[in-house]
């Protein structure tokens, strides 16, 4: 079923008769700025964005929210999963930031429908989906602040020409624009714990196209993971060190053409607080995207990914006396390959459409050490396999007088295939287990659609409906695990899951510089994948991976903002009621809610700025949620500020002081072994530099 699918797909991906012809006229496509108008004898300007298509009017109708450069900037940590949780109800599935949370419980989600290590909400980046191939968790390090423009976040699912997996949200994060970037521009802060944070980049802006040069680094001694009234002798503090660096070139091939190639890099070390468990993940990206704002406007996307992930773990005793390793997960290579076409053809001010295909090809697998005796292993195993997903899609809107109206769906084709696991003693002989699994297919029509009404400038009602689905990904399938002393099976007979939501609201703008947005929604998870428990004891639990019948969320978004001048102010507060559909072996989760989802988050942010001064002050709640599927591990609910301060001394230099967690709250994000409780980033000062060559 998948072939037939590849090549319709790839045959409209390669199209010629679907490009532009050359000398096309422009015509300004919303969000996107203008050419400049010239006469017949003089050369066409050429103005280049390194952005893709602009956005809809259609997108009006649902819950958006968009985080803009200055406020991305202006963060007291740093770190990109800091500024996401300005939007409630946007999550990983831990607690802790990356600078200390194993990477792979870095799954994003939103709306309380849970989740696990990997994201049920879609991570784009100039185009490119972002989730790790093998696991489907989020690379944190690999994203300095610095490089990025602009952050939109939109909740619900079914993102029609973004492509799949996006059962709960939408997070598009976009490159900085010419416009944003500084000839030169540094930062460098020294921190708590011996911390250094440092970015820095060097952009070129020559006539028709610009180059931009950036990386960043970060070090730290850590803090110990493990509160004080848990701790044993084998607790220590959590070091890190990471680094990323890009490279992105836009050149304007003609008036409205302009071709885009990005490369990345980045290495993410990690300890997590005692001996055994350190942990180390490595990638590169590379694309190349061609966009056409003419008559016909277009994008035709192509990019690579790399990743290589390493960690170790430790059984403790229950005295936290000892430590014993227990896992070497030595290697798990894995690569992901896709492309994109969309086009928009010119149908009227009043009409947008874009139609087009996507493909991604993702494999890979983990090599592992385990069973030690002495400390040293005696078996190996190696799990991974391969799929693959392809999907035409058509969004549209269509605006008449006080109405807007959107609707997008698309059909996808996948495959599964290659599954193993394979088990074998380390001095040689005989498999243990040699296990193929069967090759799966099939397909999935999913959608969004919306109605936005506008009777006044101040006024939009909204109400739209969505349906996504998010293919189980390779670790899930094959990867068995183990966190501490608690085992977690693998299920390669996993379904994949599927999101039907409704949800309406309404956007006031009542006075000059102020926005208040209210939004009530209603999901409904069917096949929701979760860590299921079999049995537990005092020390350890043991769980597989199912599907479950359904998790079921609904409750209400309200975001606010308002700068009349100099003086901002922002808030957002997400209420959800979430509760499991179970029964079979999972019958002892029914009505409970789903790990790790909070009922309440809030965040708000106070702030002042003018020219390079800057004050912030951000609140965030997280209310109390359970650490576990059966709700007998609560996580005490957590209140912290954070603080910002820039004062320039000169044209182009700045001083600035952040503060996370100013209070020093306790902010537990996890409980292993019955009783012993993990907490996020304590109390952290920075004291750093800015530069910008003006």
């Amino acid at each position: 079923m998948i072939r037939p699918a590849l090549r319709a797909a790839a045959a409209l991906l390669l199209s010629p008769a679907l490009i532009p012809a050359e000398g096309a006229a422009q015509t300004a496509q919303d969000g996107e700025p203008s050419p400049i108008a010239t006469r017949a004898d003089e050369p066409p300007v050429i103005l280049v964005t390194g952005r893709g298509l602009g956005t809809a009017p259609g997108d009006r109708a649902f819950d958006i929210v968009t985080i803009d450069r200055d406020r991305i900037a202006a963060n007291a940590s740093n770190r990109l999963e800091s500024v996401l949780a300005d939007v409630a109800g946007l999550q990983q599935f831990r607690r802790s930031d990356s600078r200390s949370a194993n990477p792979t419980s870095q799954g994003i989600s939103l709306r309380g429908i849970g989740g696990n290590a990997s994201s049920r909400a879609l991570l784009v980046f100039d185009g490119v989906p972002q989730a790790d191939p093998f696991g489907g968790w989020v690379a944190f390090p690999a994203y300095a602040t610095g490089r990025l423009g602009q952050i939109r976040v939109t909740r619900g699912g079914g993102s029609g020409y973004q492509g799949p997996g996006a059962l709960a949200g939408t997070v598009e994060l976009e490159s900085a624009t010419p416009d944003q970037l500084a000839p030169l521009e540094a930062r460098i802060a020294y921190g708590s714990r011996d911390a250094v944070d440092a970015q820095g980049s060097a952009s070129l802006v020559r006539g028709a196209g610009f180059a931009v040069l950036s990386g960043a680094y970060a070090r730290g001694d850590g803090f110990t993971p493990t509160v004080a009234s848990s701790r044993g002798p084998v607790d220590r503090p959590a070091p890190y060190e990471q680094a990323s660096g890009a490279i992105r070139t836009v050149v304007g091939l003609d008036s409205t053409t302009e071709l885009q190639v990005n490369a990345s890099a980045f290495s993410d070390t990690r300890d997590r607080g005692s001996d055994f468990t350190a942990n180390r993940s490595e990638g590169a990206d590379a694309s190349v995207r061609l966009v056409g704002r003419g008559r016909w406007g277009y994008s035709l996307l192509g990019y690579l990914q790399t990743r290589s992930f390493a960690s170790s773990f430790g059984s403790i005793n229950a005295t936290r006396t000892t430590t014993a390793q227990s896992l070497d997960q030595y290697n798990t290579p894995a690569t992901g390959l896709g492309a994109r076409m969309e086009i928009a053809p010119p149908l009227g001010e009043a009409v947008t459409v874009r139609i087009g295909a996507d493909v991604r090809d993702v494999r890979g697998k983990t090599q592992e050490l385990f069973f030690f005796s002495g400390g040293n292993p005696t078996r190996r195993r190696e799990a991974g396999g391969h799929s693959v997903t392809a999907g035409i899609f058509a969004d549209g809107s269509v605006v008449a007088g006080d109405l807007t109206f959107s609707a997008g769906g698309r059909i996808d084709w996948w495959q599964i295939e290659d599954g193993y696991l394979s088990e074998r003693p380390v001095a040689g002989g005989l498999p243990l287990a040699n296990l193929r699994y069967a090759d799966r297919d099939g397909s999935e029509l999913t959608g969004r659609a919306g109605i936005a009404y506008t009777p006044t400038d101040a006024v939009t009602l909204r109400v739209a409906g969505y349906r996504g689905w998010r293919l189980p990904t390779l670790n899930e399938l094959y990867r068995p695990f183990r966190v501490g002393n608690d085992t977690t099976a693998a299920n390669p007979m996993l379904a994949p899951e599927r999101l039907t939501g409704v949800e309406g609201g309404v956007t006031l703008a009542p006075v000059r510089g102020g926005t208040l947005s209210a939004t009530y929604f209603y999901n409904q998870l069917d096949d929701a994948i979760a860590n299921v428990t079999l049995s537990t004891t005092a020390t350890s639990a043991s769980r597989v991976r199912r599907n479950l019948e359904a998790i079921r969320a609904h409750g209400f978004e309200l975001d606010a903002a308002y700068r009349p001048g100099p003086f901002g102010l922002r808030a957002s507060w997400s209420h959800v009621v979430s509760r499991v559909d179970a029964s079979g072996a999972a019958l002892p989760l029914d009505g409970l809610r789903p790990a790790q989802t909070p009922r309440d988050q809030l965040s708000g942010t106070v702030d002042w700025h003018r020219d390079a001064a800057a004050l912030s002050l951000t609140l965030r709640h997280v209310a109390r949620q359970f650490d576990d599927d059966q709700n007998s591990r609560s996580l005490d609910p957590a209140t912290t500020i954070d603080a910002f301060a820039a004062m320039p001394l000169t044209r182009a230099l700045t001083i600035e002081a952040r503060a996370e967690n100013l209070l020093d709250k306790i902010v537990e994000a996890g409980i292993s072994s019955g009783t012993v409780v993990e907490r996020a980033t304590p109390r952290t000062l920075w004291l750093g530099l800015r530069y910008a060559l003006r």
